[in-house]
């Protein structure tokens, strides 16, 4: 038998998956919480909360470090309720978004983030959380890329005579 790979050798998840990417990517602002709890219903679960997470940090990573992000994130927050890991996905871009923006944030609420959010924290540039993620990162990935993040960093920063106590 010969496979070519079409439509319709997908399973039906997997057309759905990306056609709700598709619809999520295009839905007007105004209509994307109600999008987003229609992707919810899909009975394959595990497969529409993927799709969902897939379009909150596309949204969260445009969004984060400017003033529509509190309106957005207190509208997907109320679209995402009983879905606990989409709810911790949004709670984690708040934190990006406070150490970005140089907002309060807690290094415990850092040291208690899940993997995937140390992991983009410890590719960033925020001295604070690198030196955190260095020290207390889940784990030795985490660690190291916030080791080298912090010395890439220290080879782009003029050397001064001021030394942290």
């Amino acid at each position: 038998m010969n496979h070519h790979g079409t439509a319709q050798d997908e399973p039906d998840e997997h057309l759905r998956f990306w056609a709700y990417l598709s619809e999520l990517e295009q839905v007007a602002d105004a209509y994307e919480a109600d999008k987003v709890r229609e992707v919810l219903t899909d009975p394959v679960q595990t497969m529409a909360q993927a799709a969902v997470l897939r379009h909150l940090d596309r949204r969260a990573a445009e969004l984060h470090s400017g003033p529509a992000y509190e309106s957005w994130l207190e509208m997907m927050t109320r679209a995402t309720t009983r879905f606990p890991f989409l709810a911790q996905r949004l709670r984690e871009w708040s934190l990006v978004r406070a150490v970005a923006l140089g907002q309060s944030w807690h290094p415990d609420a850092l040291l208690g983030s899940s993997n995937w959010l140390q992991l983009k924290m410890a590719e960033a540039s925020h001295t604070a959380a690198l030196e955190i993620l260095a020290d207390g990162g889940r784990t030795k990935r985490i660690r190291n890329t916030a080791l080298t993040s912090l010395k890439r960093q220290s080879r782009r920063q003029p050397h001064t005579n001021i030394h942290k106590s």
